[in-house]
């Protein structure tokens, strides 16, 4: 007889669907739904920042980046089967509180924080303890598609400008500081909110955490490549401000600032990223399907069992968060 085809407890990537998980996956799929709906606004305001603002486009990637991280836990997850954590219905709760706040005060970034972490909330719920745990950095990574950055933008502008006016002295240029404006022979140069440097800040930021979660084991090693994707960006902005005022002193202030856009849109960004992330490659210390703590690791956590007796019905998870989201919508009309 011809051997026998592999039949190992293992999954195999691409398999159908576990039966444990269809029950589960459709609740979190009808709860999801259910709070999108209520947090409306909120995901609509979202959308428009990703797409129609340039500081936010990268944000776009964010749901396709939690898809792939999902997609490399395949295996583990297949070896769980889901239970539904009935203390994560308090971080739906809390989420649709503060959406609630948020909506209230009229803060966008408030409501949009607790419309996404209602839905983190819900995914931990109909997933279970230990599913989260396996999956604890794309449900935690999803908090990036809450647009973020605004609130540095001036002090940003201000240390843009005093690295630009150093540069400028130190290469024989006289120039005149006030504020966020500098007065040089070829024109006033304003360092605008465009110029501050916060598009290249924010989407170094998320690439950092992407790159320390996934590629790098020690603490050390992420500090200080997260160091890096700070300072690096602000420092980068900073020369790169100078260089406008620089060239602008032989080729006029309107040529240098044009070139300025087309140099920092699309090139200045793609080699200060390859000089960063070139430099870490030499300390990368796992693959990415190796990211977080594996099923075994959590299975020797005492308080992981002792958690999991706190478990409740998929159905009726989803529909306590159905209803979570009933009574929020209900606070509208209050």
């Amino acid at each position: 007889m011809p051997p026998e085809t592999a039949t190992m407890d293992t999954p195999r990537r691409n398999a159908h669907l576990p039966a444990a998980w269809r029950v589960p996956l459709a609740m979190l799929g009808a709860a999801a739904l259910a709070l999108v709906a209520v947090t409306g606004q909120a995901w609509g305001a979202m959308a428009h920042q990703w797409w129609n603002i340039d500081t936010y486009n990268h944000l776009l990637l964010v749901p396709f980046i939690v898809a792939w991280l999902v997609g490399l836990k395949e295996d583990e997850l297949a070896r769980i089967a889901p239970q539904p954590f009935l203390l994560g219905l308090a971080g739906v709760a809390a989420g649709l509180m503060l959406w609630r706040v948020g909506e209230g005060a009229g803060i966008n970034l408030v409501a949009q924080a607790g419309a996404v972490g209602a839905l983190q909330a819900a995914a931990v719920t109909m997933l279970g303890l230990r599913a989260s745990l396996v999956l604890a950095l794309p449900i935690a990574f999803a908090a990036f598609m809450v647009p973020f950055g605004d609130e540095i933008i001036p002090p940003l502008q201000h240390i843009t400008a005093e690295i630009a006016i150093a540069l400028t002295h130190a290469s024989g240029v006289p120039a005149k500081i006030e504020g966020i404006h500098i007065d040089t022979p070829a024109g006033l140069f304003i360092v605008a909110e465009a110029c501050s440097g916060v598009k290249f800040l924010v989407a170094m930021v998320t690439l950092g955490v992407l790159v320390c979660a996934t590629r790098f084991r020690r603490w050390t090693t992420r500090a200080a490549f997260m160091a890096a994707c700070i300072i690096v960006p602000v420092l980068a902005n900073g020369v790169r401000a100078w260089a406008t005022i620089y060239i602008a002193q032989y080729v006029g202030a309107e040529k240098a600032t044009g070139f300025d856009h087309i140099v920092y849109g699309w090139v200045f960004f793609a080699i200060i990223l390859a000089v960063l992330l070139s430099a870490a490659w030499r300390f990368v210390e796992r693959e990415p399907e190796n990211y977080g703590w594996p099923l075994s690791t959590i299975d020797r956590w005492g308080w992981t069992v002792r958690a999991e007796t706190l478990t409740i019905a998929s159905k009726s998870a989803g529909l306590a968060i159905i209803a979570l989201a009933g009574v929020a919508a209900l606070s509208l009309l209050l």
